[in-house]
């Protein structure tokens, strides 16, 4: 039975690793996937999926007025999975054309991301899923300062905390740690990626 699946961690837990792996699976089976991802995230070019350990492949990137259930059927109706990056960024109609995908055309879609901004705010994406997904998975990573488990992210500019600001900021190391909660209300002096 199709489900739809949120597995959400924080920065470096590995989600965008894991999607290309799930991908990989699937296609090794001769099973066919469809991948998104936020039009947002420009890092490697929009459309991209990269991992920090550098692999990367193409996307459909999701746009503030794509519709996704829309698009899964003009893709592939009969694909095997449709799995999300950086799902966060998706507005609460995209979740509902994915919960589409699910019920209607009996595609399991696996969507990963966030779940707290840097201030500590759900994204909107991740409150909808949050709320429609049939599994929610936590991906876990270690804290960027000490071995306990980061469950926020740090926001740095300059080498310094920030905590106020747009929540949406596309960066990787160089402006976001994964961070427990103690480091996240006390990070050391001296903040370095």
């Amino acid at each position: 039975m199709a489900q739809l699946f949120f597995r959400y961690g924080a920065m470096n837990s590995g989600k965008s690793i894991e999607i290309l792996k799930v991908a990989h699976n699937y296609e090794e089976q001769h099973k066919q996937v469809i991948i998104l991802t936020s039009a947002l995230d420009d890092r490697s070019g929009v459309g991209v999926v990269a991992s920090r350990i550098g692999m990367e492949r193409p996307a459909h990137p999701i746009e503030g007025d794509t519709d996704v259930f829309a698009l899964v059927q003009a893709l592939n109706p009969q694909a095997a999975c449709v799995l999300i990056d950086e799902a966060q960024f998706m507005q609460t109609h995209h979740v509902f054309e994915c919960a589409r995908v699910v019920d209607e055309l009996h595609i399991p879609v696996m969507a990963f991301g966030l779940k707290n901004d840097f201030k500590n705010d759900l994204f909107e994406g991740s409150k909808a899923l949050l709320l429609y997904a049939d599994k929610i998975e936590e991906m876990k990573t270690i804290c960027w300062f000490c071995a306990k488990k980061a469950i926020m992210n740090l926001r740095v500019h300059d080498g310094k905390p920030v905590y106020a600001g747009e929540q949406i900021q596309i960066g990787g190391n160089e402006s976001y740690f994964p961070v427990c909660r103690h480091h996240y209300y006390y990070p050391p002096q001296t903040l370095r990626a």
